[in-house]
């Protein structure tokens, strides 16, 4: 690559060779040099031996001499931006600095919050996660150290040349390395849609930074020149850190005094810094996706000359140390950022690391709570990371949560994977279990491989976890950018001829009446127009209704869509005439009540995030009438005083009366003033932002990106009432409210509930609450005696059914008959008899006002030996009736009321058949 060779290159007399074994071409001041510098091609030659001269004494040591010295190059320091990356649609996670700016600045769309700048970026990669702590080097979390330069067609800043220089008067006079100890690999970069030329800076066999001059564009897998060519650079801190301490691993590097405090609490012995140097320096040569771990022990015992499995005992004890440092903080800086465990989206990704602790953990057979160890790890980190240790008390609540579904889950795992190995048995006649069943054993029910393995392995079964396990787990959770389902029946293609629709609501929000031009009519359903105040759906926010007036009449507007550059009138009745002018009337009381709910979601939001705690994110809203809803990310249902204290502060907000101030930022001001908190609603289109900012511009409550119609102050809202709250999925809580008069309205049904309580129970209002809860202690009572009279019940019926019992091919058979019996009875009956009788066949008949019902029951046992599908399916035949079953279950019903001997015959014909 041509353009690669640099004025620094050609100053200091650099060679360009190729490595024999990778075929990459590389630069060095080292005429002797081979290899390109970078594992696997080259060994370790710093671990025991440090180069350069600077000697930290912390991590931070590294990060500020960095920082500093591109701000005294002219580049403004930058805060770093959060883990979770809700300004994009296409990834969850941070993984690189370059994410923070793609793709409205890397587009041009907006311009970067400084240029140059320089920041240090907590970035997150789950590409190599089932490497982490075998490798040496590989971390799921790190900090990228960067430079950003953004050149534009008018305006230069830097590139190429500037860039290699920066580079290595960092590592040279900076950290006091020797010129030729540097060597610059070629090679192409991809990532985030964006592409170009890179020079991988190495030293010593490790890679610790990598130049990037991104001015490609990616589309269908080809490569298309940008307008605006980018330096996107990226140093590795803990790569860094790591070459200047000569650390056996990066892991004793960043996490060195965590593992050591961790190592005593455990009491596990300390391998020799020998000992780790040999491994780290062989298995860091090593892929465990090119060689499997267990060739990886052969190969490094017969290397340190151990007993391979003295060297894999050692080995795993302390992988399981490294993993845990990493996991640990790459787990707190993601639940710092709001990202709850649950089953999907970015909070399967920390559950995913969360289970991965516990499993090793469990393996190797560590008792320590993992609370424990995790309030250890943030103490490690309270000095780089003090936001994040703000949020440790939320931080241990969610890992102890986990830690004990985990728990739970080890006890019911036997039965689990028994379960899904007989259905696969069935299925294929093969009892096994493949890699696909592994992941949906672990997408379904949580279960880590490694445990799957251990109890199959009582079984008498064998299965094979592939090394690469997480990493394809991983890989399947990229978030996808999944195109909604248009609501209206019509086509872009039809209207994309048509001028943009002038929004009117957004020029004043209470204009209720104006007047427009229709330009299409589309199946005499959908009416387009040049100008409209009807408020499309949007945001969460149900679309505004009203009627439309025009030469033949007037059609009622039921819903208004976006479809390309238009807005799409749904209407009723009569259309009107393209061309024609139109009287567009708006709803307005229902406006006004969609606008009190909009602007009460923002203050609701705000309320609950300050009484639960700032990992608390919007995931879903709608704004409607009478009701609305908010879900927000939290673990666990709120309880009766928190709901009451977010009430409460909510309306302590409408009482004052705050203005609500709308107005249009540059998206790089707005997230510069703001923050990433004004993506509560999801990533937000446009080079600029429609800002909704509730509360003084001094102190604001509420600052959040909405394109929805608000209130001119708080105080317009009424009131807001909270009417439910649900655990809707895990880690996703929903707060159904309503405001305004539909609040009051609300308030009255309860009053008149009460009321019509008091009455029933003979009481006064007042008194209701007391007669209730004497209510309910009778019913309690009465409830008791029903359960001793039901289990002296069932203890008759089980003698009658025994003393009918027969038995054909050593399995018995009995049934019962009765009339309008009730099912919770029938239930615990059936429980009660196969209880003390599992090896038998029964069979219940109950008539009832409108046929027969007949059940059948099995023990597991027995089923293994009889089909309740194919009973029922000769039952159904014999009785015209319909039904079917799972394994121990059956039930069907028939319209007719059949003898009961043709149920029992057909069952005695089935037994004598086995």
């Amino acid at each position: 690559m041509e353009e690669l060779r640099t004025k620094l290159f050609d100053r200091a007399g650099f060679y360009r060779k190729q490595c024999p074994y990778c075929k990459h071409y590389f630069w060095t001041l080292n005429k002797e040099q081979e290899t390109c510098g970078d594992q696997p091609c080259t060994p370790y030659l710093f671990i025991g031996n440090p180069p350069g001269k600077f000697r930290p004494e912390s991590i931070r040591d590294v990060r500020e001499r960095f920082l500093g010295f591109f701000e005294k190059h002219g580049h403004t320091r930058i805060k770093r931006y959060p883990v979770v990356a809700r300004w994009r649609t296409d990834v969850y996670l941070v993984g690189a600095s370059i994410y923070d700016f793609q793709p409205w600045v890397t587009e041009g769309i907006v311009p970067p919050p400084a240029n140059p700048l320089t920041l240090s970026q907590p970035s997150i990669r789950f590409t190599d996660i089932d490497k982490v702590g075998r490798s040496g080097r590989h971390l799921t979390g790190f900090e990228m150290m960067a430079h950003h330069a953004f050149n534009y067609p008018d305006k230069h800043v830097y590139w190429i040349d500037e860039t290699v220089e920066y580079a290595h008067e960092f590592f040279t006079r900076e950290l006091g390395l020797r010129d030729d100890e540097i060597t610059y690999k070629e090679n192409i970069w991809e990532g985030g849609g964006n592409a170009g030329e890179c020079l991988e800076v190495l030293v010593g066999g490790l890679e610790v930074a990598t130049l990037v001059f991104m001015h490609y564009r990616t589309v269908d897998g080809k490569y298309v020149e940008m307008p605006m060519k980018i330096v996107d650079t990226g140093y590795g801190l803990e790569r860094i850190y790591w070459l200047l301490t000569g650390k056996p691993t990066v892991y004793d590097a960043v996490f060195g005094t965590f593992i050591e405090k961790l190592r005593g609490r455990l009491g596990l012995p300390k391998p020799s810094d020998e000992m780790l140097m040999h491994m780290a320096t062989y298995f860091g040569q090593l892929d465990p996706e090119v060689t499997s771990i267990e060739k990886a022990y052969e190969y490094i015992s017969s290397k340190v000359g151990m007993d391979v499995n003295e060297v894999r005992s050692i080995l795993k004890a302390q992988e399981t140390l490294y993993m845990l440092g990493d996991h640990g903080r790459t787990l707190s800086w993601m639940m710092a950022d709001g990202a709850i465990p649950s089953n999907s989206g970015v909070g399967y990704l920390g559950r995913l690391l969360l289970r991965r602790m516990l499993r090793s953990m469990y393996v190797v057979g560590i008792e320590m709570p993992l609370t424990e160890l995790m309030s250890m790890e943030l103490e490690f980190l309270r000095d780089d990371y003090p936001e994040v240790y703000e949020e440790r008390q939320t931080i241990i609540e969610l890992v102890d949560l986990e830690e004990k579904k985990f728990r739970e889950l080890l006890r019911q795992a036997p039965g689990i994977i028994d379960r899904v190995v007989r259905d696969r048995e069935r299925r294929t006649g093969k009892r096994e279990l493949t890699v696909d069943d592994l992941m949906t054993l672990y997408d379904s029910q949580g279960l880590p491989p490694e445990i799957v393995r251990e109890v199959t392995s009582r079984l008498g079964l064998s299965v094979v976890v592939p090394d690469d396990f997480y990493s394809r787990l991983a890989a399947r959770y990229q978030r996808q950018v999944g195109e909604e389902k248009p609501k209206v029946d019509v086509n872009p293609v039809e209207v994309q001829d048509l001028q943009q629709t002038r929004e009117l609501f957004y020029e004043n929000m209470r204009l209720f009446q104006f007047s427009a031009k229709v330009l299409r009519v589309i199946r005499g359903k959908y009416v387009v127009l040049d100008q409209t105040a009807f408020y499309p759906e949007s945001g969460g926010q149900v679309a505004d209704h009203g009627i439309i007036r025009h030469s033949r009449g007037e059609a009622r507007v039921i819903d208004a869509q976006r479809v390309g550059p238009v807005i799409v009138h749904v209407i009723e009745g009569e259309p009107p005439m393209e061309g024609e002018t139109i009287e567009g009337v708006i709803d307005s009381t229902r406006r006004l009540d969609l606008m009190r709910m909009h602007t009460a979601t923002h203050i609701l939001l705000q309320s609950i995030r300050r009484v639960l705690g700032r990992h608390v994110w919007q995931s879903g809203a709608e704004k409607n009438v009478p009701l609305s809803r908010l879900d927000v990310t939290h673990y666990k249902l709120p309880s009766r005083d928190e709901i009451r204290r977010i009430e409460e502060l909510a309306n302590q907000m409408v009482l004052s009366n705050y203005p609500v101030v709308i107005r249009w930022l540059g998206r790089t001001d707005a997230e510069s003033r703001f923050g990433v908190y004004i993506y509560q609603g999801g990533a937000v289109p446009g080079a600029k932002l429609r800002i909704v900012q509730v509360g003084p511009d001094d102190n604001p409550y509420d600052v959040e990106a909405c394109g929805g119609m608000h209130v001119g102050s708080t105080g317009e809202i009424g009131m807001i009432k909270i009417v439910k709250v649900e655990k809707i999925q895990e880690g996703v809580v929903r707060f159904m409210f309503t405001t305004g008069r539909h609040a009051l309205n609300y308030i009255e049904s309860l009053e008149d509930s009460i009321s019509s309580i008091s009455e029933l129970i003979g009481k006064s209002r007042e008194e209701a609450v007391k007669g209730v809860k004497e209510l309910i202690e009778e019913t309690n009572k009465m409830k008791s005696r029903i359960r001793v009279l039901t289990k002296k019940a069932v203890k008759g019926d089980i003698a009658d059914a025994a003393s009918r019992e027969v038995v054909a091919n050593g399995i018995g058979f009995t049934y019962m008959e009765y009339e309008n019996e009730d099912k919770n009875y029938i239930q615990e009956f059936a429980k009660e008899y196969l209880g003390a009788r599992p090896n038998t066949v029964l069979l219940i008949i109950n008539r009832v006002s409108n046929g027969t019902e007949y059940m059948i029951y099995l023990s597991p046992e027995t089923a293994k030996r009889i089909s309740i599908r194919e009973l029922m399916t000769k039952i159904n035949s014999g009785v015209n009736g319909k039904g079917g079953g799972s394994t121990t279950y059956g039930q069907g019903f028939t319209q007719g009321k059949p003898s009961i001997d043709t149920f029992i015959n057909t069952i005695k014909t089935a037994l004598q058949s086995l």
